[in-house]
């Protein structure tokens, strides 16, 4: 009986902590909002290449009509 009660606690102090750090991970240091800043800054960059290159495209068909 009281390997049953220890096992119980054991697993709810386990379920405790486990609840604590996915709790915890929700803060963001400035690694993470640095990360964050680099990933919105490449898909800025690649976006504006997107639409150069669609730029060039239009003005080339332009060019040979």
């Amino acid at each position: 009986m009281k390997a049953s009660m220890t096992r119980k606690l054991g697993l709810a102090l386990l379920t405790v902590m486990m609840l604590g750090g996915v709790v915890a991970c929700d803060n963001e240091g400035p690694a993470e909002k640095t990360g964050e800043n680099i990933d919105k800054a490449m898909e800025d960059t690649g976006e504006s290449m997107k639409e150069l290159g669609e730029e060039i495209q239009d003005s080339v068909q332009k060019g040979q009509n």
